[in-house]
Parts: structure tokens; sequence; C-alpha cells
């Protein structure tokens, strides 16, 4: 049996400048709240360290929600590598959203 090993994950300093904004925002009006959407995020980019094909095509990236909540997670498998490129509420303006479609 082959085993895979977990592909590393990285952000981008925009992406981590989104992400901290978001939890910042969220920590305003929930503390608890904000502890939740950090803990849902962590655990998909878990997931996509073990399954990175999980998020749809968009483009030259890859797109998974963050589900319960409305984060999109936009990232590319950069050899063996995770590179998280932005995080973005769903509801916002997509053509402002990375690449798309």
């Amino acid at each position: 049996m082959v085993q895979v090993r977990p592909l590393r994950l990285r952000y981008t300093p925009a992406a981590l400048a989104e992400l901290e904004q978001v939890l910042a925002y969220l920590s305003e009006l929930s503390p608890q709240g904000a502890q939740r959407v950090r803990t849902r995020i962590r655990a998909v980019l878990e997931l996509l360290s073990d399954f990175p094909r999980n998020g749809a095509r968009v483009g030259q990236l890859r797109r998974i929600r963050a589900t319960p909540y409305p984060y999109l997670i936009f990232y590319e498998i950069a050899g063996n590598e995770i590179v998280v490129v932005a995080v973005r509420h769903g509801a916002r303006d997509p053509s402002k959203m990375p690449n798309p479609s």
C-alpha cells in the first residue's frame, strides 16, 4: 500500500490578511461565532491537505465552501503545497472573486 503524504498548507499574505479581517469582524459581533468559523475553516483546510482536488475548479484556482458558513476558500495546488490565495464571504460581488468564471 502506497502512503500518500498530506500537502503542506501556505497562505498568501493577502489571504492571511483577508482571513484576519473576517475573524476580527466576526469577533466584534460574536467571539464564539468567530471561533466556530475559524475552527471550520481550519477543518476544511485539513481535509484539503489529504484531498486537494475536493474544491471546484474556478479558472486557474480551486474553490471550496466552509459549510455551513458562507465563506469561500480559493486555493491552488503548487507542488507539495496548497496555497490559499483568498478567503471571501460568498455574498461578495462575483466580479471581485479571484478568477471569476
